[in-house]
């Protein structure tokens, strides 16, 4: 069956999600299609979403005012997968620690906006990522931390002490930009072993 994955393309590196998800997807024999999600309707279709960066602030707006928002959330009640990056994930977050975004809620964690430092601070390193043999070549680019995780969620990996990437049922959230890499292997994991409810983890 090939599946739908929806990229959700109010800002970010829509295009290099686009590419990661099907590079993830071949390398899990499954054959994906991409769909880019500006409006309300789309996102019922899919089988996979993904909410890359940008400003949160701006996207978590957008998801509101264009109806996009309650489908996420519907979306992960009923069980499919969701990777969120960088400002994807404070939109994604329970508490993105500032008013001005209206967070979807769907990963029990607390952020910190721009908590690695500004433009000039980006930096990429080897991350150890639970789930993953090999280090993951993590790019950093005025990311936030993950500074609290609710019950539950289990904390992917680490970086100078501190929470980079977490997953919480169907949603898996990172501080980094995993697509600006030819790396797929965080999508991979992501989108194509997500954990059921019994806490294991399996191919779509």
């Amino acid at each position: 069956m090939t599946l739908k994955a929806g990229v959700v393309a109010v800002q970010g590196d829509v295009s290099e999600h686009a590419e990661a998800v099907r590079r993830a997807g071949a390398a899990h024999d499954r054959e994906v299609t991409v769909e880019e999600i500006r409006t309300a309707g789309t996102v019922p279709d899919c089988d996979l979403l993904l909410l890359p960066g940008g400003e949160s602030t701006t996207i978590s707006r957008l998801l509101h005012d264009e109806g996009i928002a309650e489908e996420i959330v519907a979306h992960v009640e009923a069980g499919k997968p969701v990777l969120a990056t960088c400002a994807g994930l404070i939109v994604a977050a329970t508490d993105a620690g500032d008013d001005r975004v209206e967070t979807l809620g769907i990963a029990d964690v607390t952020v910190e906006r721009n908590a690695f430092g500004r433009q000039k601070d980006s930096f990429e390193a080897p991350l150890e990522v639970e789930g993953l043999e090999e280090p993951f070549p993590a790019v950093f680019i005025r990311a936030p931390l993950i500074s609290d995780v609710g019950e539950g969620v289990e904390v992917l990996a680490e970086w100078d002490g501190r929470p980079v990437a977490v997953r919480d049922g169907p949603v898996v959230g990172t501080s980094f930009h995993p697509e600006l890499t030819p790396d797929s292997r965080i999508h991979g994991l992501g989108l194509f072993e997500a954990e059921g409810d019994d806490g294991s983890t399996s191919d779509q």
